[in-house]
């Protein structure tokens, strides 16, 4: 609905227009009066009507003084005067102000009725134009901001006339690459800045775009780069809960950077992690930009002799019933395809190769009839259709414990031991009940659950003492500052070491080194 204002310091003549059409069937309300040429300049002012019908003679500001002001202070609706008068001179002012009809009273209805019908036109005119500038302003803008994070942006486009334009003026960027966490979901049902508990308001805060199929944000600013930090780290302190939204949606994300030049850097860094969600661990959601192999790895590269040295030593271990070297070979064989200059497609080839040799070898050895291997179609189609490198790894954990007690041995009596010998001598890494698990045969829920049995303590508050019990030592030795030891025994964050040490010794690492060098009493 258009609004209108009449504008008559006789109420009758007001009443008697609003009588003489049926304003809201031609798409009118009927919301503002006035008395007088300052009562109508305010409301213009305040309220911005479409149209107006204005009285040339009012009290204290005229007709054609009051369109006057009203133009001035950038009113662009349109007008109708009414006049009691067909002065020239009137007339000549009220075109000079863009009227659009000079009536004179008394009003007849057909004129009105036309110069309405004609100023309705030239508005649902103006609001089609303006609709359409605007989707081809905003279509534009997203083009830009395409080019901007992909780095095909012309020169001129980063100049700060352009930025302050499309709102990209900030001191520090980060681009994000989000998707379902579940590969069945096929459609995004959460909102971004519901996740963060943030505000974008105007596109103030994220910008939101889609890049070859990929949902992609935009960060900007360092507040709202603190809000995403603050949101990771609050997941990493407390794994989402199974249907909460934070369980829905799985995240990569490039390094920060400090100008738009740079958002390209972070986007290849944010491209280059979602393709290699393969990689990722059992129920993880996100990948950060300082998780891509590092710079000395990227010449890594599959191969026949890499394939025929990983089936001998697991063929060795498999007819020694070694548990605990198949688990470590595994896991060297999974940190090495991480780092492979190669497809996922590549990756997985390879470990079909690897496990159909093995297969090959053991039953030439043991006899195929004794021991219930799949087909090799389906173990071809299996590994072809897995999502990630830990199902994979999994699959071939279950097997080679299969073939272990097809082949004599049984026992898993050392398991355990097996375990806290791995915890020992790989603390300092990002170990994980959900990542090693699969290495020794088992899920991670039912290994957890012997494990606390046998240890009395969870898998991760045992690694948490040892890991405290390494700080110490090093802390006694003085060596190294509290953030080095923190990161030499596999806590990332020093703050969560602060945290833990309190927890488990009851003083802080500082405090506790400065009891160290009291003297004896």
């Amino acid at each position: 609905m258009y609004r209108v204002l009449f504008a008559d310091d006789e109420s009758s003549i007001r009443r008697g227009i609003k009588c003489l059409l049926d304003w809201e069937s031609m798409g009118f309300s009927t919301d503002y009066e006035a008395e007088n040429g300052q009562e109508a300049l305010d409301i213009i002012k305040k309220y911005n009507p479409d149209l107006i019908l204005l009285d040339i003679r009012m009290p204290k500001l005229h007709g054609t003084e009051v369109i006057k002001a009203a133009r001035e202070a950038g009113f662009t609706g349109k007008c109708i005067i009414l006049s009691g008068y067909s002065d020239f001179t009137y007339a000549q002012t009220a075109i000079r102000y863009n009227v659009d009809f000079y009536l004179t009273k008394p009003i007849d209805e057909d004129d009105l009725l036309e110069a309405v019908t004609y100023v309705k036109k030239l508005l649902d005119d103006e609001r089609s134009k303006d609709t359409y500038i605007d989707v081809y302003r905003n279509k534009a803008r997203d083009v830009i901001l395409k080019e901007i994070i992909t780095g095909e942006a012309e020169e001129k486009t980063y100049e700060q006339p352009a930025l302050d334009e499309l709102g990209l003026n900030y001191d520090t960027y980060q681009v994000v690459i989000y998707e379902n966490f579940s590969k069945k979901l096929s459609s995004l049902t959460y909102d971004f800045a519901e996740l963060l508990n943030i505000s974008n308001t105007d596109n103030k805060t994220f910008e939101c775009t889609r890049i070859d199929q990929n949902d992609v944000i935009l960060l900007k600013g360092a507040v709202s780069l603190k809000q995403f930090n603050d949101f990771l780290a609050h997941y990493d302190s407390t794994p989402p809960q199974a249907g909460s939204p934070m369980d829905t949606i799985f995240i990569c994300y490039g390094t920060p950077v400090n100008s738009v030049k740079e958002v390209a850097n972070s986007y290849n860094q944010a491209l280059a992690l979602i393709n290699r969600r393969f990689f990722c661990a059992q129920g993880q959601h996100t990948l950060s930009y300082d998780e891509l192999p590092k710079a000395d790895a990227k010449d890594n590269q599959l191969s026949n002799k890499l394939l025929t040295k990983y089936a001998e030593l697991l063929t060795d271990h498999l007819q020694t019933y070694n548990r605990k070297r198949v688990a470590e070979t595994l896991y060297a064989l999974e940190e090495y395809l991480y780092t492979v200059n190669d497809t996922i497609d590549s990756v997985k080839l390879f470990m079909t190769d690897l496990y159909l040799q093995i297969k090959e070898t053991i039953s030439h050895l043991y006899g195929a009839e004794k021991i219930p291997f799949p087909t090799n179609s389906s173990i071809i189609e299996l590994i072809s259709t897995k999502y990630y490198l830990y199902e994979i790894i999994l699959f071939f954990s279950g097997q080679f414990e299969m073939i272990m007690n097809a082949t004599g041995n049984s026992s898993r009596d050392s398991i355990l031991d097996d375990v806290i010998y791995y915890i020992d001598h790989n603390y300092q890494n990002n170990i994980k009940l959900e990542t090693i698990a699969p290495l020794f045969g088992y899920n991670s829920a039912y290994l957890g659950k012997i494990f606390n049995k046998a240890v009395n303590e969870s898998f991760n508050s045992y690694v948490d003492h040892i890991r405290i019990e390494h700080s110490k030592e090093l802390l006694k030795q003085n060596k190294l500052k509290v953030y080095e030891i923190s990161e030499r025994i596999g806590y990332n964050n020093v703050d969560y070491f602060h945290k833990k040490f309190k927890k488990y010794v009851g003083m802080s690492p500082a405090e506790y080194r400065r009891s160290l060098l009291l003297p004896d009493e």
